[in-house]
């Protein structure tokens, strides 16, 4: 569980779902309130990563460390292997980076979508940055850049280690996404995040809208419904899937 600072001890609602008699019809219609699962968050990774709520707000901290394997730690590090898909690797090694984010418990999505910019677009479960698919103004990941990704989907920059791409399908991997249901974290308008799959159906969601995203159940919602993104199924290059490639739906907020 991850540790819970309470400025004023409020308890945030779980999402609120009703089903409401029409008078008229007889039928059941359905309500929803976007307020982010509460449960979500014991998925962050406690040691990078502390969550704080403050009324109708929550704010992220992190020292950008994961709890992951790879070949981007210093040699004497524990959790530092040897390249299992990297070919080359950037300069530098993982070390502590802060960020924080503070957003709304119950987010909006906003009149207009938002492009996402350079830098840190997101926070992952393991405390790492997410970032899009660009490398640099106006370009975006090649084949020579990709042949730096550890199989975490990530590389260091001189912004720090951050993510770009869905992890690799390797023994390595007990962490990350692939291919699957799980959350991958938090973006910065509020909205989660989740993995190619859809838990309420167990398969590929049909439904998602322009960036990625839908309304439905997940495995922290208990069975009620709010809008949350997914790492939309397309490849990128022929074999390797960005993690987020589209617009913010919601009103974005600054990565400090």
């Amino acid at each position: 569980m991850n540790t819970i600072k309470l400025a004023f001890l409020v308890l945030i609602p779980l999402i609120l779902l009703s089903c409401n008699q029409d008078d008229e019809s007889g039928t059941e219609t359905l309500s929803t309130d976007n307020t982010t699962p509460l449960s979500a968050f014991d998925e962050f990774n406690a040691e990078a990563v502390t969550i704080s709520f403050d009324g109708d707000q929550i704010t992220i901290e992190t020292n950008g460390q994961p709890n992951h394997t790879s070949p981007y730690w210093e040699v004497t590090e524990p959790l530092y292997i040897e390249p299992v898909v990297a070919i080359a690797q950037t300069p530098g090694r993982i070390g502590e980076r802060f960020l924080t984010v503070t957003v709304p418990a119950s987010p909006e999505i906003a009149a207009t979508s938002t492009a996402t910019g350079l830098g840190a677009i997101g926070i992952s479960v393991t405390g790492v940055p997410i970032f899009n698919d660009t490398e640099g103004p106006n370009n975006p990941i090649g084949e020579q850049i990709v042949e730096t990704f550890d199989y975490a989907g990530a590389h260091n920059g001189p912004s720090g280690y951050h993510y770009h791409i869905e992890s690799y399908d390797v023994p390595e991997n007990t962490v990350l996404s692939q291919n699957d249901d799980k959350l991958v974290g938090i973006m910065s308008d509020g909205f989660l995040i989740y993995g190619r799959k859809c838990n309420s159906t167990g398969d590929y969601p049909l439904d998602l809208d322009v960036s990625g995203a839908h309304s439905t159940s997940t495995q922290h919602s208990d069975g009620s419904v709010f809008y949350h993104y997914h790492i939309i199924n397309e490849f990128y290059l022929g074999s390797i899937i960005a993690l987020f490639a589209v617009d913010l739906q919601g009103t974005p907020n600054s990565i400090l």
